[in-house]
């Protein structure tokens, strides 16, 4: 039962999650309290933040509130439906899909979690309780002085209740393969450098940045030219269009996992990665350096989103290469040089954790 000391909730939480937002909210945005543990969907770790990790099959029946701390609450309402878990004790933080006791929910949030957090959960579900854009644009206008940007005509408005609760940004899994990959790239500055189907509005555009020399190769169109990109269009499965040991540089971030599923208009094909990773082999020539990563953990599908491999399946795809660096990202965090069985038992959902493997053929 929750328990009222003085102005502060005293409750036996869990809290659904091992991520950045549980992270986060922990750090931040709960009230003094006794954290019981943790959930994960799917058990990966035994300990978090210093308490035990449950799965589904663990939980224990002395709780007051499972806060729900991660970005899956149609999944995890789910689960509790499936598993006979209550629904009158989760609290979610960010908006679902599923028909939920919204006030009992905001009820359940506002006396676990602090009043910066609690407002930023109202956000995440389009609630406004302390409506203070309102009370900035009354300050805004007392103090303004600039005549055309009066705020006088409502048909601007456009109130945003998110951001005053964000991080100066998002540094994540795609951040740090990006940052690693461009670094690398730039120090051993080829003539030329080949990448098949990373993002363009992320590592392409780092190396744009310091080269002008890039030659993209994806299987989906490009609808405009770019200063210092050269575009190929075609499944490069095979990559039939280049002479083996030709290549000085190659990249492929989070690309080669998705080959053969048919997400991106290519046809299905269960062997297309690992063809792939054998043309790379061929296409590479002798002293070029490949820069490849792929999600790992568990080895498994999740059709027709991914693949996940383990890091060991890479390396020996590419056994006529030597491994110059292995390094692993997740969670917002980098670790260099990793032994590369580490996550074999990884089974975390969603392909988040990123395998970096520089190659010297």
């Amino acid at each position: 039962m929750l328990i009222l000391m003085g102005d502060k909730w005293i409750v036996k939480l869990l809290i659904w999650g091992t991520g950045k937002i549980a992270e986060r909210i922990v750090r931040n945005g709960l009230k003094e309290q006794q954290i019981v543990g943790y959930i994960e969907t799917i058990k990966t770790k035994e300990v978090f933040n210093g308490k035990r990790v449950f799965a589904l099959s663990e939980i224990p029946s002395e709780y007051d509130v499972i806060l729900v701390a991660n970005a899956y609450g149609d999944l995890i309402y789910d689960n509790c439906c499936k598993n006979g878990i209550s629904l009158d004790k989760l609290c979610f933080i960010r908006s679902i899909s599923r028909n939920i006791n919204i006030e009992n929910n905001f009820k359940l949030a506002k006396q676990i979690l602090t009043p910066n957090y609690y407002d930023e959960a109202c956000a995440a579900f389009g609630r406004v309780e302390n409506d203070w854009v309102a009370d900035d644009a009354q300050l805004y206008s007392k103090l303004n002085k600039h005549l055309t940007m009066n705020i006088d005509n409502d048909s601007y408005s456009r109130p945003i209740y998110t951001d005053k609760f964000a991080t100066a940004g998002s540094i994540g899994s795609y951040f740090w393969q990006d940052l690693w990959a461009a670094r690398k790239i730039y120090k051993n500055s080829p003539q030329q450098h080949y990448d098949i189907g990373s993002r363009i509005d992320g590592f392409i555009a780092h190396l744009l940045a310091f080269r002008d020399n890039v030659t993209l190769i994806d299987i989906r169109r490009l609808d405009r030219e770019v200063d210092g990109l050269s575009f190929v269009c075609d499944d490069a499965t095979n990559l039939e269009n280049f002479d083996d040991n030709s290549i000085e540089s190659l990249s492929a971030l989070c690309s080669l996992e998705h080959f053969g599923l048919g997400r991106y208009g290519d046809k299905i094909d269960p062997d297309a990665c690992y063809k792939c990773f054998d043309a790379i082999g061929r296409k590479v020539m002798a002293g070029g350096n490949i820069y490849i990563s792929v999600p790992v953990g568990k080895e498994h599908i999740e059709f027709n989103a991914h693949r996940i491999f383990y890091a060991s399946t890479i390396i020996d795809a590419f056994s006529q290469c030597k491994l110059v660096e292995y390094s692993y990202t997740k969670n917002g965090y980098i670790e260099y040089n990793v032994d590369i069985h580490k996550y074999d038992n990884d089974i975390s959902l969603g392909g988040g954790g990123f395998g970096l493997f520089h190659f010297k053929k």
